[in-house]
């Protein structure tokens, strides 16, 4: 079954996508389409080829994404990877495009994520249990997002899920942790947020660029805040 997030769609799936595994050699395919996010969640197709918002989504994932990865890179805390790489687990029969997934060092020597080669050269998927993955809310994918995806990734025993929605406010900010197979949300103290696979506190912020549209900012601090 192909579900279709943006009406007019005209993506062609392939009927012999019928389950993970052909989802998977379909994306690694030379005809797979350029553009679009495409997903394989439990027995569907999700296609959403709708254009990012700008600075709801794109400024928002942008800035989660630098500040994570220059702290994963400066710890030597594992690789973060943003917006584009495929993670598949076969036990949540998922195959998606996370907006950012974090895997550490310790993950990959005990198995739990290795990267899959592509048919044709390099490596184009991880598959596995990453330690944490994040989505920005689009409006196109709210309930792939708060509820799909949040049951599918807890299946996938992914340890921390970040679910951003700064489409209007009040900004939802949520860190996700996993617990007997679901997910709880983090208590927040003054909007800080701790995560436990960073081990920081983290709170994202609104300003206003000098353009005058809206520039977000994720602070991070090492302390419980008072």
């Amino acid at each position: 079954m192909t579900r279709v997030l943006l009406e007019d769609c005209q993506v062609h799936v392939p009927s012999w996508v019928i389950d993970l595994e052909a989802f998977r050699r379909w994306s690694d395919d030379d005809a797979f389409p350029e553009q679009g996010q495409f997903s394989f969640l439990d027995g569907e197709v999700w296609i959403d080829v709708s254009k990012e918002q700008l600075y709801s989504h794109t400024e928002v994932k942008t800035e989660i994404n630098t500040v994570l990865r220059t702290l994963v890179k400066t710890l030597r805390l594992g690789r973060y990877l943003a917006d584009g790489a495929f993670v598949s687990n076969a036990v949540a029969n998922v195959s998606n495009q996370p907006d950012g997934v974090f895997v550490s060092t310790e993950s990959v020597e005990r198995g739990r994520v290795r990267s899959v080669e592509g048919k044709a050269e390099g490596h184009v998927e991880l598959e596995g249990s990453p330690d944490m993955v994040l989505e920005v809310v689009s409006p196109g994918s709210v309930e792939k997002d708060a509820e799909v995806l949040r049951q599918a990734y807890a299946r996938a025993a992914i340890r921390e899920y970040w679910l951003v929605d700064a489409r209007k406010e009040p900004l939802q900010f949520n860190l996700f942790h996993l617990n007997r197979g679901a997910y709880t949300s983090t208590r927040k103290r003054d909007g800080w947020a701790r995560s436990n696979v960073f081990g920081r506190w983290f709170r994202l912020v609104q300003g206003m660029g000098t353009d005058g549209f809206p520039e977000w900012a994720l602070e991070l601090r090492n302390e419980k805040p008072v």
